[in-house]
């Protein structure tokens, strides 16, 4: 155990957005806080789009790989996030557990970079306010709201 408090973010194929708010809340918190991701039927890699639109911050998730999700690493944090409704988590007692029914432009007829843009927004905010729950204080943390507003 580290002490710090640890978090684990879940989407179906771990390609997308729960690598994007790992690579977010792993720069927002540094070691602060420790990050995982994993996918309940993990993809072969990360999304492009989704890498292209952290590396516009400057936060390189390229090297980054879908993993499958274990009970171990279930067990093993303080808090999991399962971002959208698609993938599943068994809960386990003494975790807390949260689902971000993240934005979803393509509903709205927005695809591309502008969709992955809003997606990516959207997660920081989130990301943001788990950092503050978890005791990250934004001037401490690398804080990257001022370059995602606007």
């Amino acid at each position: 155990m580290t002490g710090r408090p640890s978090v684990l973010f879940v989407c179906v194929h771990n390609a997308g957005k729960s690598q994007m708010a790992a690579g977010l809340m792993e720069d927002l918190a540094g070691d602060a806080i420790d990050v995982h991701s994993a996918g309940t039927a993990p993809g072969d890699a990360v999304n492009e789009q989704s890498a292209r639109s952290l590396a516009e911050l400057g936060i390189d998730i390229s090297g980054a790989r879908p993993r499958p999700i274990s009970p171990e690493l279930v067990r093993g944090v303080d808090v999991v996030v399962t971002l959208g409704l698609e993938a599943q988590v068994e809960p386990v007692e003494g975790t807390r557990f949260e689902t971000w029914d993240t934005d979803e432009p393509s509903a709205r007829g927005i695809e591309g970079m502008e969709r992955m843009r809003l997606v990516r927004d959207d997660i920081a905010a989130r990301v943001r306010s788990l950092a503050a729950e978890l005791g990250v204080q934004p001037d401490v943390a690398r804080d990257r709201e001022g370059e995602l507003s606007g």
